[in-house]
């Protein structure tokens, strides 16, 4: 990079939906007396937590960017570059704007971040918000699948994105001889690791080893398409969450204007962003555009895999875990599920993944995730994640967020400066 680019702070709000106590649907007691936050609420209190976790005013900002994927769909609005501009005072007339791509979206907010720091920026303000709960499971998956190839793709399942990742586990289980038991283990560490943080969807939530590895009563097969349902569940699907996340990136004249040191920051040390067509399918056993993205990171870094010593992951299904353990180099094809049977991906293992619970566990507000997982390794690195907090101090910090069905990847890398 040809200027540092640090993490400052940031915050997330409690993501959430159903299954988690903290949201408000009919079978709640409070149902009818109070209503979950919008999305304003949700934007405006990230932005406000992560400037006073910063110490930052908004009105030192000179650039500000928002991941969102479907706010037009769940919440009838765009102009969301206008809606962050509107969240604080200070960020009135800033240059403000909407990225989108897909559940990628934040991460490529993030991008644009760190390239406005890298063209002169000092302080830039990065964050991500979704609303998804306004609309039932089946009309949220007609909206989510716009992430898809529509026109194509759309007819293979009224939940098209759990009926697209069914295929690839199909395809995965019978290539590698991999088990049911064996991808439920990443549903049993998203929920365990959940039940530690606070903010998590799933924070209340249990999940057994038992009940993750065969569809029963109470975690069933739920797709239509009878060639693919017998290899998705519902605990295999990541959450449909509402929430934020807002971080604030500053350059080495930023830490100076917020009065920061490079102790209190962690260094955004490179990326790789990487796009594959919309139009065609890749390998169901392999994530052909994670794999470009993470190799791109590694080389603008200097750095690779085994340097890695904790990770947020695109688990947007709980095979996708395994797959993007083999993508980023962390595994070799087909032996993803070998890092959750020997415990190395815990969060006392040797590359603790998904602290917080992941997209699983911790929740998707899909506009939100990328800027989360960079918000979550910083946390890890500066000892701020409480219960779910790694027993060391990772040096060396990635993420991969993804967009569609592996068509939108960004990787991330990171350095802890003290």
């Amino acid at each position: 990079m040809t200027r540092r680019v640090f993490i400052a702070g940031g915050a997330h709000t409690p993501f959430l939906g159903k299954g988690s106590p903290d949201f408000i649907w009919k079978r709640h007691p409070d149902f009818g007396t109070r209503e979950n936050p919008t999305l304003r609420e949700h934007l405006t209190s990230a932005v406000t937590m992560a400037a006073k976790d910063a110490g930052a005013d908004p009105a030192v900002v000179d650039k500000a960017y928002i991941g969102n994927f479907v706010g037009e769909l769940f919440v009838n609005q765009g102009h969301l570059g206008a809606a962050l501009a509107g969240v604080h005072p200070g960020l009135a007339g800033k240059p403000s704007m909407r990225v989108e791509g897909a559940c990628a979206s934040g991460g490529l907010a993030m991008v644009c971040g760190i390239d406005a720091l890298r063209a002169g920026s000092d302080v830039v303000l990065v964050a991500g918000v979704e609303v998804q709960t306004t609309a039932s499971a089946r009309v949220g998956g007609d909206y989510l699948a716009r992430a898809a190839d529509y026109a194509r793709q759309r007819s293979i399942d009224d939940f098209t994105f759990p009926a697209l990742f069914a295929r690839r586990t199909k395809h995965y289980r019978e290539k590698f001889g991999v088990t049911e038991e064996d991808i439920g283990r990443a549903a049993v560490k998203a929920y365990a690791n959940a039940n530690k943080n606070p903010l998590a969807h799933m924070k209340a939530a249990k999940m057994t080893l038992e009940n993750a590895a065969a569809p029963n009563d109470r975690n069933v097969n739920f797709l239509a398409n009878e060639e693919f349902s017998p290899y998705l569940k519902v605990s295999d699907c990541s959450q449909v969450s509402d929430g934020a996340s807002a971080m604030f990136l500053v350059s080495e004249d930023g830490l100076a204007k917020l009065g920061l040191t490079e102790a209190d920051v962690t260094e955004i040390v490179g990326y790789g962003h990487a796009t594959s067509s919309l139009y065609v399918d890749g390998d169901p056993c392999a994530l052909d555009t994670t794999r470009l993205a993470a190799e791109r990171a590694y080389a603008a870094t200097g750095l690779n895999a085994g340097d890695v010593g904790v990770a947020e992951v695109h688990d947007c299904f709980t095979l996708t875990e395994l797959l993007m353990y083999e993508a980023l180099g962390f595994a070799d094809a087909g032996r993803g599920a070998d890092l959750l049977k020997d415990g190395a991906v815990e969060i006392d293992g040797r590359l603790p993944v998904n602290t917080g619970g992941g997209l699983v566990g911790f929740g998707h507000p899909v506009g939100a995730t990328g800027v989360k997982q960079a918000l979550e390794i910083h946390r890890q690195m500066k000892g701020r994640c409480g219960d779910y907090q790694m027993p060391s101090t990772p040096g060396v910090g990635l993420t991969a967020n993804m967009g569609g069905d592996d068509k939108t990847v960004v990787v991330g890398l990171y350095r802890n400066l003290g």
